[in-house]
């Protein structure tokens, strides 16, 4: 506390640190979109697994370890503003737009289009930052990635 006070009079910015990985909470937001109708099937935790590995690089074992994690983070979840929160200060507006386009995959991926799903995404992109002008073309996009598998 007092080297945040002494920086703080000394001029220096304090950075604050996000009280969760940035990954983890990306993750927590794509299995809550999964969960939003009630069910969380494997094909959808297949395609979280997907998008991890993809976007963030991740080997098999980090993989299940973000997942885990943010499977335990999601259930015990009461809002997901505290997930949007570190989304918005860590990732860009690219990586949050393409987030978007990953929670609309995951929506899809039992190939059924849930009203609970679309409304968390629509409820969780202004949290992010992301116009609904980018939410649609996201989902758009989206859309012609399932149809082309």
């Amino acid at each position: 506390m007092f080297d945040k006070l002494k920086q703080m009079f000394a001029g220096t910015p304090v950075v604050p640190r996000p009280e969760l990985d940035p990954h983890v909470a990306a993750t927590t937001l794509l299995v809550e979109a999964a969960l939003a109708d009630g069910i969380y099937a494997d094909c959808e935790q297949d395609q979280i697994k997907s998008i991890l590995a993809a976007a963030f690089q991740l080997d098999a074992q980090a993989v299940d370890r973000v997942l885990d994690q943010a499977e335990e983070l999601a259930e015990a979840a009461v809002d997901h503003h505290r997930f949007t929160k570190v989304v918005k200060v860590c990732l860009t507006e690219q990586e949050r737009v393409a987030l978007i386009e990953q929670l609309w995959m995951v929506s899809l991926a039992d190939g059924e289009k849930s009203p609970f799903e679309d409304a968390f995404v629509r409820r969780v992109a202004p949290l992010l930052g992301i116009a609904d002008r980018e939410r649609i073309f996201a989902r758009t996009r989206a859309e012609a990635r399932v149809r082309h598998r």
